[in-house]
């Protein structure tokens, strides 16, 4: 018999080296926050190398594509952006807005 592990999402991907981190949460049943929505949980740790982690994020954009396809999910269309794209180092771009539009399930270390 092989482990299930159901998570209701992602809190944070953390890089250091050669190694990815990935935290899966659940919502709690019992734990609410100050807005009365169930409080994000830690439930565990999925560990990868940086090979691996670029191999499962090509495997599940593939899946969502098919989900696409399929017409279960709907992509939302980009938000325009008045700031031109700039690729390059955190210190080269800057410090991050602190009410930038950016999901919460975005880690910290890509903002």
């Amino acid at each position: 018999m092989h482990d299930e592990v159901y998570t209701d999402g992602v809190e944070e991907i953390t890089v250091g080296g050669s190694i990815v981190r990935v935290d899966l949460i659940t919502l709690s049943l019992t734990e609410r926050d100050a807005n009365n929505l169930p409080k994000r949980v830690f439930r565990q740790r999925l560990i990868f190398s940086v090979e691996a982690f670029a191999n499962s994020v090509d495997v599940m954009q593939n899946a969502l594509q098919g989900l696409v396809d399929a017409g279960i999910v709907r992509r939302n269309q980009p938000r325009p952006s008045a700031d031109p794209v700039n690729i390059g180092s955190s210190a080269e771009r800057g410090p991050t807005a602190p009410n930038s539009p950016r999901s919460p399930n975005v880690s910290t270390n890509f903002r």
